[in-house]
């Protein structure tokens, strides 16, 4: 079991928790994740490490309630514990001899972000994050980003926070004015991730993509995770998630990512006729 030390609540969809872990703190790195069970006979469903202390023991899970086991993980509280907990998972993000990096966080994506740009700082890079939300109210992490970043821009789809804009328009910005990156880093829909990476190629600039929004199983062994990279077929839970943007055939993954639409949704209205017989009952 591991328990739930901290618990916050970042908007009105999304949730923090610090889970009680040192073998995995220990290990932990950017990009990297893991694989919780809530109880028994639950799903496994794979989570990004958003952060880590190796001091405390603790690993920092940033979750959006979509689906029936992140509703029931937000169900739990500080003192509650997971039932299983495992990792860490994937391949480390390669960040070594970068003098300069823009990150780019959509949405969730930005938990995700978060870590690349925290050890890019620790490691003396010059960073400039651009984080983009739909609206101000579901914008997470701005003062923790700001803190690992020598610039951060935070756009609204509607300019709700009073800086309207996608983050391709704040990166091409950025580009124009001669800030000249030694690779960009892009984590969050893929949709988001394509339009960077359709920018960046015509700079000339090396790009990394997370591929974590199509992993379900998280060890291969499902194959839902498959993405073609540069003609070739890769998993994303054991071959990445990290991938170079250019050479991901996006509109494959989007499709495939389609096919679960109606599957999930079945799995997520099941559990809310359980969960609500059980209050009712």
């Amino acid at each position: 079991m591991y328990k739930i030390v901290r618990k916050e609540v970042l908007n009105s969809q999304v949730k923090l928790m610090d889970i009680y872990a040192p073998a995995i703190a220990k290990k932990a790195q950017p990009g990297q994740f893991i694989i919780l069970r809530v109880y028994d006979g639950g799903e496994r469903i794979p989570l990004t490490i958003a952060d880590y202390d190796r001091e405390k023991g603790t690993v920092t899970i940033i979750y959006q309630e979509v689906g029936k086991t992140t509703k029931l993980l937000g169900t739990l509280n500080e003192g509650d514990s997971i039932l299983d907990f495992v990792g860490p998972l994937g391949v480390a993000s390669h960040l070594d001899g970068l003098k300069k990096v823009a990150v780019i966080g959509g949405g969730l994506g930005t938990a995700i972000a978060f870590p690349q740009a925290k050890e890019l700082h620790n490691l003396g890079a010059e960073v400039h994050s651009i984080i983009g939300f739909r609206n101000k109210d579901l914008i997470i992490l701005e003062k923790e980003v700001a803190a690992v970043s020598d610039k951060v821009f935070v756009t609204t789809d509607d300019g709700s926070n009073g800086n309207k804009g996608f983050v391709t328009d704040v990166l091409k910005n950025l580009i124009e004015e001669g800030n000249q990156y030694d690779l960009v880093i892009a984590i969050g829909p893929l949709i988001m991730m394509k339009v960077v990476c359709d920018l960046t190629k015509k700079y000339g600039i090396k790009t990394i993509v997370s591929m974590n929004p199509v992993m379900i199983d998280g060890t291969g062994m499902c194959g839902g995770c498959r993405v073609t990279v540069g003609g070739e077929t890769k998993f994303a839970c054991v071959d990445g998630p990290d991938f170079d943007g250019h050479l991901i055939d996006f509109d494959e993954a989007m499709r495939r990512q389609r096919m679960y639409k109606e599957h999930e949704k079945l799995s997520e209205e099941k559990h809310e006729c359980r969960m609500g017989g059980a209050l009712n009952g």
